[in-house]
């Protein structure tokens, strides 16, 4: 595992979100450590970044929340990926895919 952490760039977070939540509902302390496991710990979303996203994507419809409780019996909004967070998963990721190569490609040049 890396122990150099890697800041997200900007844009990122919204899809490793609705990405997280695509293993089924879950609560945000729970998306942040699914985040830090898919990305094999290079990235540790912080509450301050982690909030705000997860309330920008239920706004426009991407998450859905309920309230209930969490595995410590404490009160948590929980998220679940919306039918719309869904077709937004792959319109992010086929946008992230042509930016990573895109990258690789300059970077590769000589």
């Amino acid at each position: 595992m890396n122990e150099e952490k890697t800041e997200l760039l900007q844009g990122t977070l919204d899809l490793l979100i609705l990405k997280a939540v695509t293993l089924g509902r879950n609560h945000g302390l729970g998306i942040a450590r699914r985040i830090e496991q898919i990305t094999q710990g290079a990235f540790q979303v912080k509450p301050g970044s982690l909030f705000p996203a997860l309330h920008r994507l239920e706004e426009h419809g991407f998450l859905k929340a309920e309230w209930g409780e969490s595995e410590n019996n404490r009160r948590a909004k929980f998220y679940r990926l919306t039918a719309a967070g869904r077709r937004r998963l792959e319109i992010e990721k086929q946008s992230w895919e042509r930016v990573a190569f895109a990258i690789t490609q300059a970077l590769a040049a000589t």
